[in-house]
């Protein structure tokens, strides 16, 4: 898979993507990621890619042109690929998304938007709009990583358990709960290891994992 990041501030995805099983799916050829700088497509010698709104209010905007070009740039990269807009208007984003995205997705562009926001035509470019929660960030860069980081993980070859995805939270259902988990040692300072968990009988320790496993309320 091709994931390409259209962002203003494409370092700050360096970290992130050479780190942990990001890396480890770089590493071994599973993915492959590109940096774009939306700054690279502004108008001008001041390479502009925000302006005020129409009908006034507070704040620049994403302008459409470097947004378009941006993308249709992305697009002669890997014309398959999903173009993807993190945004309060979009879908929650959830287990269910992700494991699509993994599944189908043969590439993907995130759109990364900056400021008060972005002009809304640019959705028309667009083929996938998600929410990562109901609250209000900075930029578009960090719920980029979210989807990023979801979407990778899900890949073959990228965890190292053949099932490690399958008994996790919200898979299967949304509001699904992982059972709790426990490692050594047995007794840390005078809390101790549920006792079904040592003993051993693959029959209770699922029974219990079952009572144990919670929805949200």
């Amino acid at each position: 898979m091709q994931i390409q990041i259209i962002s203003l501030f494409p370092e700050m995805f360096e970290g992130v993507l050479n780190s942990s099983m990001l890396f480890k799916a770089k590493d071994r050829g599973i993915v492959g990621y590109h940096l774009i700088n939306l700054r690279d497509f502004g108008k001008g010698i001041r390479h502009q890619v925000d302006d005020t709104p129409y009908g006034g209010g507070d704040g620049m905007l994403l302008m459409i042109e470097p947004l378009v070009k941006a993308i249709e740039s992305a697009k002669e990269r890997d014309p398959g690929a999903l173009v993807i807009l993190p945004t309060p208007r979009g879908e929650l984003y959830s287990q269910s998304a992700a494991n699509d995205l993994a599944e189908n997705a043969k590439g993907l562009i995130l759109v990364c938007p900056r400021y008060e926001g972005y002009d809304e035509r640019i959705v028309n470019w667009v083929d996938r709009q998600y929410c990562i929660g109901r609250y209000v960030l900075t930029g578009g860069e960090l719920p980029a990583m979210v989807i990023i980081d979801s979407i990778v993980r899900l890949l073959p070859g990228v965890l190292g358990g053949e099932h490690s995805t399958e008994i996790e939270s919200f898979q299967g259902s949304e509001d699904r709960i992982e059972f709790p988990q426990y490692t050594r040692p047995e007794i840390y300072q005078g809390l101790k290891v549920p006792q079904v968990l040592l003993s051993g009988n693959h029959k209770e320790i699922e029974e219990w994992r079952v009572q144990n496993s919670g929805r949200l309320s």
